[in-house]
């Protein structure tokens, strides 16, 4: 089930951008309708992460991020990977203002001996510091942003995503422990599925 999903999101993340591609070149769009991007708050994390915008209408655009962590730092375990395709409808025109969204997301984690003291909407945040959680997840949300322009190739842009998130995990007793205390466990999280504050280029 786990690799069916990943494979499903990795498949439709492709098919969104080769559609887009097509439509780009039939209606002719101009390399100033592209932009890639970094949101610093992961930077800050130490993920690494990338993101592509196409626009394919005056007021429509699609979004592709990814990020990765494949290290452990000071003993606490944060490694993952994220795909997160997303469609935006711009207020006034495409990669500029106010826009509203509706994204996919899907990934793997490998979580523990992380110190977040806080339960929010059914999700015990606290149980990281003792436990590691491994497992793979998907879900979906919608979001509101602003892109300001900065420069003739700069925007700065704000995201924030609320949503809903499926996962399946195995618990394990602390951070490099090999035997497992739970397996194939289930939790459905609601709340926030994106947060970004991007440096955006546009070409």
């Amino acid at each position: 089930m786990r690799k069916f999903v990943n494979k499903c999101i990795v498949a439709l993340s492709l098919a969104v951008f080769s559609t887009v591609s097509l439509s780009a070149k039939d209606l002719d769009i101009s390399a100033q309708d592209v932009a890639i991007k970094t949101n610093i708050l992961y930077d800050a994390a130490l993920t690494a992460n990338i993101g592509a915008e196409l626009r394919v209408a005056p007021r429509w655009s699609v979004d592709l991020s990814g990020n990765l962590n494949a290290w452990t730092v000071n003993s606490h375990k944060w490694k993952h990977w994220m795909l997160q395709p997303e469609a935006r409808y711009w207020f006034c025109e495409a990669i500029q203002g106010h826009f509203v969204a509706a994204h996919l997301l899907g990934g793997q984690y490998n979580v523990g001996n992380v110190d977040l003291n806080f339960k929010a909407l059914g999700t015990d945040f606290r149980n990281l510091k003792n436990h590691r959680y491994q497992g793979w997840y998907a879900g979906l949300g919608v979001a509101y942003g602003y892109s300001w322009i900065l420069a003739k190739h700069w925007n700065f842009e704000a995201e924030l995503g609320l949503g809903w998130i499926y996962t399946r995990y195995d618990v394990f007793p602390c951070e490099k422990c090999g035997t497992k205390i739970a397996k194939n466990k289930a939790h459905n999280y609601v709340g926030p599925t994106k947060a970004a504050l991007n440096l955006v280029y546009v070409f």
